[in-house]
């Protein structure tokens, strides 16, 4: 199992793209993580018996400002929201895995691999690494949101140092998209050779 992490804004997507561009399947933890609260799952009824009906639309979807709002600034309330979810991701992440079998390698997204400790096993982590500030321009720059918000967002996730030294590979993304995609096409190469499949 290889891991994609990195810090919000760092150039995960980008890089997940390419990856999936390069024929390699994509398993991302954000979007999974939204599959499992949709109108009918276990995963939202568990989520709403633990919050209450507030975090619910009228439509009977979950509301995720709503939820965002509560454990955001809460970590009680954000440590309850992981004991349900967390397990219930790395299940779904590992029954999919399973179904990949004529692929040599696939790779797991996951923004918060640092702060949430999942997926221990993995075989390789890859960390998208930039400098802080510039994702706090990047952030600024896409979202358009003001600055005590990023730094709160900034501040609940885990720093530079602590994501590279989870890192077993580090991708420098402060140069062009050319430039980063140029990196994970050699890493790819070197995955195929590693993963048991020639170039």
């Amino acid at each position: 199992m290889v891991v994609l992490t990195g810090g919000i804004a760092s150039g995960k997507t980008t890089i997940s793209d390419r990856f999936a561009e390069l024929g390699v399947p994509i398993l991302d933890t954000d979007q999974i993580s939204r599959e499992l609260v949709k109108i009918g799952t276990p995963g939202l009824k568990a989520v709403v018996e633990a919050f209450g009906a507030r975090i619910v639309g009228a439509d009977g979807s979950l509301d995720r400002q709503a939820l965002r709002d509560i454990v955001f600034n809460n970590p009680l309330d954000r440590e309850r929201l992981e004991a349900i979810l967390h397990p219930l991701i790395e299940a779904e992440v590992r029954q999919q895995m399973q179904s990949l079998t004529a692929e040599p390698y696939c790779v797991v997204v996951v923004p918060l691999l640092v702060e949430t400790g999942l997926f221990p096993d993995a075989d390789l982590v890859i960390t998208v690494d930039v400098p802080e500030a510039l994702q706090r321009s990047r952030l600024k720059r896409r979202d358009g949101l003001p600055d005590e918000t990023i730094e709160q967002i900034m501040t609940a996730q885990a720093s530079r140092s602590e994501r590279l030294a989870r890192a077993d590979i580090a991708l420098d993304n402060t140069g062009s998209v050319e430039d980063v995609c140029k990196q994970v096409d050699r890493l790819h190469t070197d995955l195929l050779r590693r993963f048991g499949q020639p170039e």
